[in-house]
């Protein structure tokens, strides 16, 4: 893969703004006047899962949080500083958005450090404490799967975070107040880098199905593709 140059980001720009701010749909003059999305989602870091780009969205579709491993904490109202949840609360009260997406993907490193363990005698580790958020998952995911190899516990941990933060979602207030009457709904997905796919935790069956199958595979195969609605 090429390594791309500061040259090349500055022409990437000149690109975008030909996209949206030449032509008949000069998107940007709409959007100078505020934002509007109805999304807000909640990513990972990782340079390879772009929501803007894995979703095809234009400016002002979604709202982003991207952290490492695409993690939500409790609700906690400590007096520190709390980018995740003070993000989070814009997005439903101020924004008042109709949906909160998580999406986790495969080959998270993140995930890995955590199943891995941290390196003891670190004067700082903002990763190691991060990471913590999804310490009952590693627990449970080491202790039912003990059998299974690596890669499958790293995969169930990478799926059982985004439900961990599908839970630590609702214990904020101003979310499970409005997912209770119905004005918020919430998803975790889970993008499948190794084939192209998409699944979706469905909570009636407690999990994840595929939403977009793989282009290699028929739609005539045993996997059921899903037809996705909000509740």
């Amino acid at each position: 893969m090429e390594v791309r140059n500061i040259q090349q980001f500055i022409e990437g720009f000149q690109r975008f703004q030909s996209k949206y701010f030449a032509g008949e749909d000069k998107l940007f003059e709409k959007l100078n006047h505020g934002q509007n999305p109805t999304t807000l989602l909640i990513g990972c870091c990782d340079s390879r899962v772009d929501p803007a780009l894995l979703l095809d969205c234009d400016p002002g579709d979604i709202f982003v949080v991207r952290n490492v491993a695409n993690l939500v904490p409790p609700c906690n109202e400590s007096a520190q500083q709390h980018g995740v949840s003070a993000a989070i609360q814009f997005a439903v009260e101020a924004l008042n958005v109709k949906r909160i997406i998580v999406m986790g993907h495969e080959k998270c490193g993140g995930i890995r450090a955590l199943m891995q363990g941290y390196q003891p005698g670190r004067k700082i580790d903002f990763i190691g404490r991060w990471m913590k958020i999804a310490e009952p998952v590693k627990l449970q995911v080491k202790q039912q799967l003990a059998h299974c190899s690596e890669a499958e516990q790293l995969r169930a941990c990478e799926l059982g975070a985004v439900i961990n933060s599908l839970n630590n979602l609702r214990s904020f207030p101003w979310v499970s107040e409005r997912e209770a009457t119905g004005e918020l709904a919430l998803h975790g997905w889970y993008f499948d880098m190794s084939n192209g796919a998409l699944l979706a935790y469905s909570e009636r069956s407690d999990t994840f199905l595929p939403m977009v199958c793989p282009l290699n595979i028929s739609s005539k195969t045993l996997i059921p593709e899903v037809s996705y609605s909000e509740p």
